[in-house]
């Protein structure tokens, strides 16, 4: 992809999933963009999926020496470290070029995820008696039950869904194609949307195979799945910030909790690299230190 198209993918993140206010929303496309320019014009045309931790430290440089307050130029840094954590967490990046331009500490990334309680809260608030809300509720249970990501999601088509064996065939970054399991139940939904449903639907000619359909009958937007996400999040009373990705979260760290191996894990969300499904591993641990914390007769004693 090239930086317009991310930059206008982090624009619908800022605002539908982090509820930027107007004013901070654009000077943050407009600091990234910025560096888009500097990279066209400087670096060679860069992408932001090479562009390097070295790169970002000479263009944060020459804009120190131009005069700008300190308070701007945090604001650069925050942008900058922003746009390259959401590429980072949309998986289009395996690194995070921009982690050390603050200091020396590298911080590991911890993506949300949801408990298998806040995703039935979520789920329970679809009003399945519609055909909307039985399209939502195939949408949910997609994207947590198969780790989807949103752009898997909306461009995916009946012709790749094979019932007989209960398996989807995606078609991931790259270009890159995977086969995931169906579980029975989100088979069984999937069915009943496709029959009772989609057959409704007045669909355009050139969207005839695609699975999930807008009122248009053309395939849906990320931003329109943003959307329906966080009003079930908040009519579920579900406080944490969710978007399409925080399911895959979910799916995968429930998976590793109840014994998963990392490779099976990896094959499934369509890693390149084994280093990226890791992160999941962090998020065991923090999750047993937990425990510990709480349980360990050690602790105990020393907190009573």
């Amino acid at each position: 992809m090239t930086w317009d198209e991310k930059i206008k993918d982090f624009e619908i993140f800022l605002r539908f999933e982090r509820n930027f206010s107007e004013n901070t929303l654009d000077a943050y496309v407009r600091d990234i963009k910025k560096l888009k320019e500097y990279a066209e014009e400087d670096l060679a045309n860069v992408g932001p999926d090479i562009i390097g931790y070295e790169n970002l430290q000479e263009y944060i440089f020459n804009l120190s020496k131009q005069k700008f307050s300190e308070r701007s130029q945090a604001r650069w840094i925050s942008s900058i470290k922003a746009f390259f954590k959401f590429l980072l967490e949309d998986e289009y990046r395996e690194d995070n070029p921009a982690a050390l331009l603050e200091g020396p500490k590298l911080g590991l990334y911890l993506p949300d995820t949801l408990s298998l309680p806040d995703i039935n809260k979520i789920i329970s608030a679809i009003e399945v008696n519609s055909d909307l809300g039985k399209r939502n509720q195939c949408i949910i249970e997609v994207l947590y039950g198969c780790g989807l990501r949103v752009s898997e999601l909306i461009d995916l088509k009946i012709s790749n869904i094979n019932f007989y064996e209960n398996y989807i065939k995606v078609h991931g970054k790259g270009n890159k194609t995977r086969f995931v399991p169906l579980a029975d139940y989100t088979a069984e939904l999937l069915k009943s949307y496709i029959q009772e449903v989609r057959s409704k639907n007045k669909i355009n000619k050139k969207y005839e195979d695609t699975l999930f359909l807008n009122s248009r009958g053309t395939s849906m937007s990320r931003v329109i799945v943003f959307l329906i996400i966080k009003e079930l999040t908040d009519k579920a009373g579900v406080s944490k910030k969710i978007s399409p990705h925080t399911f895959r979260h979910s799916f995968a760290t429930h998976l590793l909790q109840n014994g998963a191996d990392l490779r099976y894990i990896q094959e499934m969300l369509g890693h390149s690299s084994i280093t990226t499904t890791e992160i999941y591993t962090h998020l065991k641990t923090e999750e047993l230190r937990d425990v510990i914390l709480s349980y360990h007769p050690r602790n105990i004693n020393v907190t009573q």
